[in-house]
């Protein structure tokens, strides 16, 4: 099996794009290219274009009507396009299909052995149902591609998410699907866009346990953030031993971030980056689909997340306190936004297990203990509580 790493990645990508006005800028993903660029990382990827996902691969989880409607590209409340969220915009059927044709390439490339992992930063659109665009999402990419992950054989499947709003997208097409294990550390829906994902959502019928929610209050930080992702996804993937891991890295969970309410550094989402590596390879026979999400502070947060989510991937980590590239900052000080000047926001955050010792006065360790109580039985982990 190859250990090389795939970097799915054109400039067709960008064409995603819902208006300046939108906080879905492309720029987003430029910028991270070009520091994946300037770091040198592309020397240990393999690049490959992301091809246009076919109606028939798209229909794996949306409905034919509502890809026809987004192919004719008119507003439409039914499908929830032409709103201020996923307003329509010329060639979106193609854009979005794109993005979706990405993660199902990395998805083959991982299956078939040409890589051990594959990384799509233009991905992780979570929040697409079957007939209806949701929150900046008009294909479910991730949902796509583990439905063809399953189609081809595969009889374990885990999605982990750490973008600060819910999965919901995900967690909906296989809620009661006891091959996929979905977990997602999000902030509340009690005070966050989508307003699900809770403790108690956790599966249909057939998949008791298989929607894993840990819903953190807001102003969550770096080592309580850190704790709630490893307190439920590292016992859940060691028992489960999924055949792939698809994770996804929304990085709006950083304070700079203007969508959001949780206080989660650079520093520790690249640690959370390290982890999931490390999972994928203790439990996943090292086949790890990484995707990019959510993240709208798109000069400072944005790059430096998914460029060390690339380097992680890669086996190429990039020293935090390492300047960026001159060349870099000058771009970014071009578009009028605040130069970040190192890959660290100065943070070291350290993993408090929450084994250590349960806080029944902390409400992010409420939250850990919650989600436990209702899935770990499910999962013969009773004992864990």
């Amino acid at each position: 099996m190859s250990e090389q790493t795939v970097l799915v990645w054109s400039e067709e990508l960008l064409t995603y794009h819902f208006g300046a006005s939108h906080p879905m800028a492309p720029t987003r993903l430029g910028l991270t290219r070009e520091l994946v660029r300037a770091f040198g990382l592309c020397e240990g990827v393999r690049v490959v274009d992301p091809p246009v996902a076919t109606d028939a691969e798209l229909e794996l989880v949306h409905r034919p009507e509502y890809i026809a409607a987004v192919r004719a590209g008119a507003a439409s409340a039914r499908y929830g396009l032409g709103t201020a969220d996923d307003p329509v915009f010329a060639g979106m059927h193609e854009a979005a299909a794109r993005i979706a044709g990405g993660t199902l390439q990395a998805a083959r490339e991982v299956w078939s052995g040409r890589a051990r992992h594959a990384v799509n930063f233009a991905g992780g659109m979570h929040h697409a149902m079957p007939g209806r665009a949701s929150g900046f999402c008009i294909y479910n990419d991730a949902a796509v591609a583990i439905r063809w992950l399953l189609d081809q054989g595969a009889r374990r499947v885990a999605y982990v998410d750490i973008d600060a709003h819910h999965g919901d997208g995900v967690e909906r097409a296989f809620w009661d699907d006891p091959r996929v294990l979905t977990i997602s550390v999000h902030q509340s829906g009690m005070s966050l866009f989508p307003g699900t994902g809770f403790a108690q959502d956790c599966g249909g019928p057939h998949a008791r346990g298989m929607a894993v929610n840990v819903a953190l209050p807001p102003d969550t930080g770096d080592e309580p953030w850190l704790r709630a992702v490893e307190a439920v996804a590292a016992p859940l993937l060691a028992e489960f031993r999924p055949e792939v891991l698809v994770s996804q890295h929304g990085c709006d969970s950083h304070p700079r971030d203007p969508l959001t309410e949780l206080r989660v550094s650079v520093d520790a989402q690249r640690i959370a980056a390290e982890q999931l590596g490390r999972w994928a390879a203790d439990h996943a026979d090292d086949r790890w689909v990484a995707l990019g999400g959510g993240g709208y502070d798109i000069a400072s947060t944005v790059p430096r997340v998914w460029a060390n989510l690339v380097a992680i991937a890669s086996g190429q980590p990039v020293d935090p306190e390492r300047l960026l590239p001159a060349r870099w900052r000058a771009h970014v000080h071009s578009l009028g936004a605040e130069v970040p000047q190192t890959m660290t926001d100065g943070r070291r955050p350290r993993l408090r297990p929450f084994d250590d010792g349960y806080d029944p006065a902390d409400p992010v360790d409420q939250a850990i203990l919650a989600t436990r109580r209702v899935v770990f039985p499910e999962h013969g982990l009773g004992a864990l509580l």
